[in-house]
């Protein structure tokens, strides 16, 4: 099975940190954050991962080279132009069967053969891993309509939503959704699929999930590495 890891971007979020180093050979413990990515892909039965880079492209194929050391395949894709986050999807050669998409810098205990199987079952063209989040408003919240009267008041209220973790399980029939050299972000191609009455369905986990989109996260996601690294790699620390 094919994986496409999404390894471009400019991860400007994280910037100083992402002028000089791309966001997935950000560190985490004592390996960037794509090697641990690509070794709970390989424990999944994963056996080729394509990256598609852009930004430093240069950093990314010195570390990771042929993905023999991880004992992993590992091929590059190339965006001459930013092309979104499902955009280089349409440059990847050989996607012929059942493959997995993920962003490049995604901390989680999520079991992707969990999710490979629930997608397989759900005979779905693509599966999104959502979690759950809460978000609190430390404010009063007004409701009020549209006769200026108000109708409610809510004191600090807390949304419930479920969010994309950034890993995807698609099937080629989604390959005809993105264009070749065309912006698309993911959002977009979602939509164009439920448009075209296309089976999307979501996958919830609970368990362990962060992405490392701002420092805040991102140190984050550091010290609890340290602390759940059985957890992460277990395949990689019995013993």
């Amino acid at each position: 099975m094919k994986a496409v890891v999404l390894a471009g971007g400019k991860g400007a979020r994280l910037a100083p940190y992402t002028t000089i180093l791309p966001k997935p050979l950000m560190p985490i413990g004592d390996m960037p954050i794509l090697e641990v990515m690509l070794l709970q892909m390989k424990d999944a039965g994963i056996e080729h991962v394509i990256l598609t880079v852009g930004h430093l492209s240069e950093l990314l194929r010195a570390f990771f080279k042929d993905g023999s050391q991880f004992g992993i395949n590992i091929t590059y894709s190339y965006e001459q132009c930013p092309l979104g986050t499902a955009g280089p999807i349409a440059l990847v050669e050989d996607l012929n069967e059942t493959f997995l998409v993920s962003n490049g810098d995604v901390l989680t205990t999520l079991n992707l053969r969990d999710l490979i199987k629930f997608h397989q079952e759900q005979k779905a063209v693509a599966t999104i891993a959502v979690h759950h989040r809460q978000s609190k408003i430390d404010l009063g919240v007004i409701q009020r309509d549209g006769d200026y009267r108000i109708t409610g008041y809510i004191e600090k209220p807390v949304y419930d939503f479920m969010v994309s973790m950034g890993i995807y399980v698609f099937e080629p029939a989604a390959l005809p959704y993105i264009t070749p050299n065309e912006y698309l972000d993911f959002p977009d191609l979602i939509k164009r699929m439920i448009l075209a009455g296309e089976r999307v369905v979501g996958y919830e986990f609970e368990g362990y999930w962060e992405d490392l989109g701002r420092p805040d996260d991102y140190a984050r996601a550091a010290k609890d590495f340290e602390n759940m690294r059985a957890q992460f790699l277990p395949s990689y620390c019995e013993g």
